[in-house]
């Protein structure tokens, strides 16, 4: 178990009843990620790959404006939200 492992916070939903929330693995595929592992950082995560960028941009967009920047951060908003819910969907009713 690495440093970080020992200071990742664990989810209060799934403490307190049994089931994961919509965050359940964000932590985890991050540290994947960090550790060059692409494959199960998606498995864990599946929204990890639209929300850096968009964290990225929303950062950027305090700094710089470009031309449709607002576009582009509003259609990543909306593919994260739709891939954080239908990922939960599949987790608790699926598998």
């Amino acid at each position: 178990m690495s440093l970080f492992e020992n200071y990742m916070l664990p989810c209060i939903n799934k403490t307190l009843f049994g089931f994961e929330c919509m965050g359940c693995g964000l932590q985890r595929s991050l540290y994947s990620l960090y550790q060059g592992h692409f494959i199960e950082a998606f498995k864990m995560y599946p929204a990890i790959y639209t929300l850096i960028p968009l964290g990225l941009l929303v950062l950027l967009s305090f700094f710089y404006k470009f031309k449709n920047m607002n576009k582009i951060i509003n259609g990543l908003a909306i593919a994260s939200i739709l891939i954080i819910i239908i990922s939960f969907i599949i987790k608790q009713f699926i598998l």
